[in-house]
């Protein structure tokens, strides 16, 4: 007589993301201070203007004993690489939790799989909009029917363009090297670096929307 009662479904089984989420805009924030930090040497650089000596790095090899600001440049290039590196780490774990969630929420297969997670970044012509496509796509999962966040295009935007100019978090200079562009063309490098400080407050906004809309069905 009971066989009209449809038993109950099994609640998807979600990751937290919260902490998650507040590790990774905290993590943002740092990157995109260290990034302007670096843009402020730049400029004191340029102000200062090429040494009588020439350029740190003097060819075959031969590299002249810093200035004080060469010097703290090379500091703050660390510290600034350092907090990139954190932030990387924590947008990696927080994109594969939101990832999982969009997937056991809809129930439907993601359409990227998870490994691209990763490999979506460093693998030619495809981290062109892998990384932002799986993000889409666990947004749309966890509030389907609602327009995509406009941070999503910001972020997704200042982030190709550090990456195509060459000398955003993607550059493959020495910081030597960038100290000697920073003498004779800090423009570049303040372009670039203007892009990178607003895709990591974008990305702020953003993860901080996926997270909302994938709490919102957790509770």
């Amino acid at each position: 007589m009971n066989d009209h009662i449809t038993p109950p479904t099994a609640a998807p089984a979600l990751d937290p993301v919260r902490a998650a989420g507040i590790a990774t805009m905290t993590t943002l924030a740092l990157a995109g201070l260290g990034w302007a930090m670096r843009a402020v040497w730049q400029i004191r650089l340029a102000t200062a203007g090429e040494p009588a000596s020439g350029l740190p790095d003097q060819g075959e090899g031969n590299h002249r004993p810093l200035t004080s600001l060469e010097d703290s440049y090379h500091l703050v290039s660390s510290a600034s690489g350092f907090a990139a590196a954190v932030c990387a780490i924590a947008f990696l774990v927080w994109m594969g939790r939101v990832r999982h969630n969009g997937r056991e929420l809809s129930g439907a297969r993601p359409r990227y799989a998870g490994l691209w997670v990763y490999l979506g970044w460093v693998v030619p012509v495809v981290n062109f909009w892998f990384p932002r496509g799986i993000i889409a796509d666990a947004y749309r999962s966890s509030a389907p029917g609602e327009p995509l966040p406009l941070s999503l295009n910001v972020w997704w935007g200042m982030w190709l363009i550090s990456m195509l100019t060459g000398v955003g978090l993607t550059y493959a200079d020495s910081t030597d090297e960038i100290i000697a562009r920073a003498y004779t063309d800090v423009w570049q490098l303040l372009a670039s670096d203007a892009a990178v400080i607003a895709a990591a407050v974008a990305g702020i906004f953003l993860v901080r929307a996926v997270t909302a809309v994938q709490e919102r069905r957790m509770n």
